[in-house]
């Protein structure tokens, strides 16, 4: 297995194609391929009796990591380990990835290297040829919320059209060398004896160095493909919440059978999500704690409400609808792909490739007790979406707000 000492840089990369595709609903993913580049490999000795914490798809959220860290009570006692996708699609990518930079300096912090992170290396490094539509899909949509559109604005340079981007290039490549010589340094893949943390997933523990890096980082639905580890792969990129189809939950799924933990709590790209950080006692032992951060404000419950017995996860990719009648706060609607009937805000709906889709939602009524603390995701004149424990679902009794 090769070994990359910290701060080591990336495998240059060969001939490159980009390929973008729109997917259904708000997000939009670019893949840069090639003559591939191979994953990079980082072997990690966790010193004994110190506390390990693996956050992972912050996407430029600030708030939310300093929230977490905060509720963690982070300290340079602990490690620290990004499991990717640093930046992107929120709205503070260029603070955030220097806030980490100044972190690094003072703690012990371990990145792995996204999707989302990458694209930005590979942006600024490779002269694609593909400048048009990386525009129209990926830069027009996310705008303000792209790391690179930050840096721009930084810098004081206008990017209305395709045309601007080869200046973006050049003045990321002169103006933003040290934050992008830290992203060009995270290794693919980081393991110890215990522990392998990667991005998206690995087919195998062994022979790492051999895999291709891109397929590291996206590796969607990894959990579902059946594989077993003796390490713990610690993995994020697909949001926890799309693996359970009647119950939204965004908590770090910890599979003791697979040896897989799934950390992605849908920070910033879930209405609802949630930012985790898992928390390992001591990185030699197998015990596991977490906890979350979701800026959302705090009530107490009222009132008990039971459990619903029978509920849908109406979850991104499979979220086309029909709306039988709109209403003003709620409306009712048919779930193509179940056919089942649910009540969805309608502040949730929209049009996309000339279908009604919807962000995230459920009829999942949640259980509570009186005095529960409750997260409100949103409140309407009939009942609140709200978060317990990290799970999501409808309340209909009273509120107190804290």
């Amino acid at each position: 297995m090769s070994v990359v000492p910290l701060g080591a840089g990336r495998h240059p990369t060969c001939s490159v194609h980009l390929r973008l595709w729109v997917q259904q609903g708000i997000q939009i993913r670019c893949e840069v391929s090639a003559v591939r580049k191979k994953a990079v490999v980082q072997r990690l000795e966790f010193p004994a009796g110190r506390r390990v914490l693996a956050i992972s798809d912050i996407h430029g959220n600030l708030e939310f990591l300093k929230g977490v860290l905060a509720k963690a009570a982070f300290t340079p006692d602990d490690i620290l380990i990004l499991v990717g996708d640093l930046v992107e699609k929120g709205p503070d990518s260029l603070s955030t990835l220097r806030y980490i930079m100044e972190l690094s300096q003072s703690h012990t912090v371990y990145a792995v290297c996204g999707n989302c992170d990458d694209l930005i290396v590979d942006f600024a490094d490779l002269d694609t040829g593909y400048d048009r539509p990386f525009f129209r899909h990926y830069l027009s949509v996310w705008r303000e919320r792209s790391l690179l559109l930050q840096m721009a604005a930084e810098a004081e340079l206008q990017v209305t059209g395709p045309e601007d981007l080869a200046a973006l290039r050049d003045t990321i490549r002169t103006r933003f060398v040290p934050e992008l010589d830290f992203l060009r340094a995270m290794p693919t893949v980081l393991i110890s004896d215990h522990f392998l943390f990667v991005h998206g997933g690995v087919p195998r523990e062994e022979r790492l160095e051999e895999l291709d890096a891109w397929s590291c980082m996206k590796n969607d639905n990894f959990r579902a493909q059946g594989r077993s580890f003796y390490r713990w792969v610690v993995v994020g990129h697909w949001p926890v919440t799309l693996y359970d189809p009647h119950i939204p939950s965004a908590r770090p799924i910890i599979d003791w059978e697979s040896h897989i933990i799934s950390i992605d709590g849908g920070c910033v790209l879930k209405l609802d999500g949630q930012l985790n950080a898992l928390i390992i006692p001591d990185g030699n032992h197998r015990e596991f704690s977490y906890v979350a951060y979701d800026g959302l404000p705090s009530a107490v419950a009222l009132d008990r409400q039971m459990a619903s017995s029978d509920s849908i996860n109406v979850r991104w990719g499979e979220h086309a609808v029909t709306v039988l009648k709109r209403g003003e706060e709620i409306s009712a609607c048919r779930h193509l792909a179940s056919g089942r009937e649910l009540n969805i805000l309608t502040s949730y709906l929209y049009e996309k490739d000339g279908k009604t889709v919807c962000e995230d939602s459920t009829d999942y009524r949640i259980p509570v007790e009186a005095g529960d603390k409750l997260h409100v995701v949103r409140r309407t004149s009939a009942g609140a979406l709200v978060k317990k424990d990290g799970v999501t679902g409808w309340y209909f009794g009273r509120l107190k707000e804290l």
